[in-house]
């Protein structure tokens, strides 16, 4: 049984420092860098990717809404063509970085916002798929199992992986739960990483009213501007491993959308 690790880095810009990406790294399989919309800069950028490749961790784009002040969290009001546009300007952004240090992109996963919204609008969706089969048809896009993204990428032929959250609750119709809502998020490692050995080897997740559904993953996140995310992605691995849970990078565990329905 395998299963990707994957945390959401690069994060920082200018003088503020958000997440503690140093200590994450060599915990996870795969890293989503954020492209320099929501967060980051070209310094950032190249910090992250190079610890990426110290730790062999597999790097991939986080594009999100031009969106700084809502950390991307926020819905613009954003054409399908714009957003097409923009996801592809970011990819080709983190390429660059990733081809000064010797390595390749491996995947794509939206963020905050962009990533809700392509779960259940089929013209958000098919924009970012779009995008990522123009740059290289070769990426893995990253999203929620059943979506509206993984339609999307079937599609564009591309590979999907399925994430699931540690951190995260969900709703009973597998959405995340919002977080303006009470107990939508999972601060508690014992907890985080419960719900991780759950997805993982029954493919199925528990909602905060005791009800169990289906979540089939291939990959499994958490978020790295969480104060916790250490403690909770130390927790996470330590529980994969010790029930004979293999963490290995996402390129051998997803496949093409198709396969996976």
């Amino acid at each position: 049984m395998r299963i990707d690790l994957n945390c959401d880095l690069g994060e920082s810009f200018g003088p503020y420092t958000i997440g503690n990406d140093a200590a994450i790294m060599p915990l996870i399989t795969s890293a989503n860098i954020a492209c320099g919309f929501h967060a980051g800069d070209p310094q950032v950028i190249a910090r992250t990717v190079r610890l990426a490749v110290q730790h062999g961790v597999a790097p991939g784009a986080h594009p999100g809404f031009p969106d700084r002040v809502g950390f991307g969290r926020r819905a613009l009001d954003a054409t399908p063509d714009e957003i097409e546009s923009d996801v592809l300007y970011q990819i080709g952004a983190l390429a660059a970085f990733a081809r000064a240090e010797g390595t390749t992109l491996t995947h794509v996963k939206p963020h905050g916002a962009l990533y809700n919204l392509a779960a259940t609008r089929p013209p958000i969706a098919r924009a970012i798929a779009r995008a990522v089969a123009r740059f290289d048809a070769k990426l893995i896009l990253v999203g929620q199992p059943g979506s509206a993204l993984m339609d999307a990428a079937c599609e564009q032929d591309i590979r999907f992986a399925r994430e699931g959250f540690c951190d995260r609750a969900y709703n009973r119709n597998g959405t995340l739960r919002s977080r303006r809502e009470p107990g939508a998020r999972l601060d508690d490692p014992r907890r985080a990483a419960e719900q991780a050995l759950q997805m993982a080897r029954e493919q199925t997740v528990t909602t905060p009213e005791g009800e169990k559904i289906m979540m089939p993953v291939d990959t499994l996140c958490v978020h790295g501007d969480s104060l916790g995310a250490v403690e909770i992605l130390r927790a996470v691995r330590d529980a994969l491993l010790k029930n004979g849970v293999q963490v290995v990078p996402i390129v051998q565990r997803s496949k093409g959308a198709g396969e996976q329905r």
